[in-house]
């Protein structure tokens, strides 16, 4: 491997997990009493134009105007579908719209190191952040003082119980179960549509809401699903068509 091309790749990793900690612990941590979740889910839901949006002035991609259409839909959907209380601050606002663009960023990224140059897959991916992963949170954690309240519940509770360990132990493979299916599927269908899925499970999380925890919904509500689950189900179909119309090299 040459100098440039092992610098692109430590540069590519970096970004990307710096991205993550950025996205996961500051912002999103910092802006829970700035918004209201309404307003943090119609912000979420425009993730699927940010990324057309660094597509096109970035990697100088479009997309089909058909695949443009379907996105109204998508996110006006998501917008019905969690209407209620909007209220943000100045700094809210901001830092939901950064949440949106690193989701995106990330995203982008994730898809570009398994498909362009670096050719990585997820697993490998996985093995070479998540040592900068763990750097990063275990130094998130000492700064933000969550290491010292870890020794605070040790020295009053004692040595952590079995089903704590076996809680922990469960998160973990789940977690890494998600990025395997997570990073795959970046790969396999594309930023774009990743980010179409994730509007589609805002849906889907009402839709499990009202079903275990008798969440209540209006018919403004109601229209915005059903909205959502038909420009989801349009895209699929633009994107379908798309990829039968394009002949298959020999």
């Amino acid at each position: 491997m040459s100098t440039n091309a092992g610098l692109q790749h430590l540069l590519a990793y970096l970004a990307m997990s710096l991205g993550l900690t950025v996205h996961n612990k500051v912002v999103m941590g910092k802006q829970r009493n700035l918004v209201t979740v309404p307003f943090h889910q119609i912000v979420r839901a425009t993730i699927p134009i940010i990324i057309v949006l660094i597509y096109r002035f970035i990697f100088s991609k479009t997309y089909s105007t058909p695949t443009y259409l379907t996105l109204i839909p998508t996110i006006t959907g998501v917008a019905f579908a969690t209407y209620g209380d909007y209220y943000f601050t100045p700094l809210g606002f901001l830092l939901t719209l950064l949440g949106a663009i690193l989701a995106a960023l990330k995203t982008i990224t994730a898809n570009r190191i398994q498909t362009g140059h670096l050719h990585l897959s997820a697993l490998e991916i996985l093995y070479r952040m998540s040592p900068l992963a763990l750097i990063q949170t275990a130094t998130y954690a000492y700064l933000s003082g969550e290491i010292d309240l870890f020794r605070h519940y040790a020295l009053l509770e004692g040595k952590p119980r079995s089903m704590e360990i076996l809680n922990l132990l469960i998160n973990a493979m789940l977690a890494f179960i998600l990025n395997i299916i997570s990073f795959t599927a970046n790969k396999e269908t594309g930023s774009l549509t990743m980010s179409v899925a994730a509007n589609l499970k805002q849906i889907l999380t009402i839709i499990l809401s009202v079903l275990f925890f008798k969440l209540k919904v209006g018919a403004l509500n109601v229209f915005g699903i059903v909205l959502t689950f038909l420009g989801s189900a349009w895209y699929g179909k633009v994107e379908l068509d798309m990829k039968s119309r394009t002949p298959t090299p020999h």
